[in-house]
């Protein structure tokens, strides 16, 4: 697993490799920063505590470039985090390995500590996705979270598109994540956060939502930084202009490349979304390192069409091929 990763990319591998050497160790899943949101609900639970089996889950994936398709060259799972064998679905990009990532659990419950690291090699394309939606219980005592650490080396074009998380209520959670995207690679990356199990009456009903994206190139050099914090019962709530506005669906897709001018991608994001009932937004990142687009919707299938109508746009802008059927019914 180590020499694969040496060979894959060195010079992240050599700033991150202390923390490889025990991934049980609370220093490998446990965040970084904390909010101090989610902090404040720190405790000891009476059900398994962090660390205890089946509450840390990790994925440590390696992809190379084997001929003219990526190829999965290393791995290392623990449940409650699995994947399916990568597959070769997209007739237009056969060689683009596709991962689901599943949760044994059927869920995020209290006290659970998930990580997951992705490791793009040179040349490789990859499309991560989840089976299904992220459900993050209710929690009595305690919080959950999950680092995402996607690395892509030069040459690399990454896609991470997830379906929505969808708070319980009394939900505690946060996620961290950490793109490491090489000047001559591609990543899009996506997230999508519901107001809750709506259906049921629990419409921000959960106790804290929070999550921390970071955008670096390989040198550590801070490209972007964008940071949610969803408190309903804090004063002013959730639902002012600045935050979710009425609406119970908040999508974002990130875009980091060079292939095309910023500007370009920006206006591409935002000429695709065409639907009157779905608000959005685009702008370009700083420094010009791409784009990104944040869409608002009151129903779940019009934000899900939006985020996929962006996702194609700018996949044929920047591949010259739409997005393919993720065949998730």
């Amino acid at each position: 697993m180590r020499a694969a990763r040496d060979r894959l990319a060195p010079d992240s591998h050599d700033r991150l490799a202390p923390q490889f050497r025990d991934r049980l160790t609370p220093e490998y899943y446990e965040p970084v920063r904390l909010p101090p949101e989610v902090s404040a609900y720190a405790a000891k639970p009476d059900t398994l505590e962090p660390g205890s089996p089946a509450k840390v889950g990790i994925l440590d994936l390696v992809y190379a470039l084997r001929g003219d398709r990526t190829e999965l060259v290393a791995r290392y799972e623990k449940s409650p985090l699995r994947i399916m064998r990568p597959l070769h679905v997209d007739p237009r990009l056969p060689g683009m390995a596709c991962t689901y990532v599943m949760a044994t659990g059927g869920g995020i419950a209290q006290a659970d500590r998930y990580r997951q690291d992705l490791w793009c090699g040179p040349g490789t394309q990859t499309l991560f996705t989840t089976q299904a939606a992220t459900k993050v219980y209710r929690m009595e005592q305690d919080y959950a979270t999950q680092r995402i650490h996607l690395t892509a080396d030069d040459g690399a074009y990454a896609e991470y598109l997830p379906d929505p998380l969808i708070p319980f209520a009394g939900a505690r959670f946060h996620q961290s994540v950490m793109l490491t995207v090489h000047e001559n690679a591609t990543v899009v990356y996506g997230e999508t956060v519901t107001a809750g199990r709506t259906a049921r009456g629990e419409r921000h009903a959960y106790t804290v939502l929070s999550s921390d994206l970071e955008i670096r190139r390989s040198d550590g050099t801070l490209l972007a930084v964008d940071t949610l914090r969803l408190r309903p019962r804090a004063p002013g709530g959730v639902n002012g202009p600045a935050v979710f506005a009425g609406h119970d669906h908040v999508a974002s897709l990130f875009v980091v490349s060079r292939r095309r001018p910023a500007a370009e991608i920006a206006d591409t994001l935002h000429r695709a979304v065409t639907d009157p009932e779905v608000l959005h937004g685009a702008s370009v990142l700083p420094d010009d390192c791409g784009a990104w687009v944040r869409i608002l919707a009151r129903a779940q299938p019009r934000a899900a069409d939006a985020v996929r109508t962006a996702w194609d746009a700018v996949r044929r802008l920047l591949t010259g091929h739409p997005a393919p059927d993720l065949r998730k019914q």
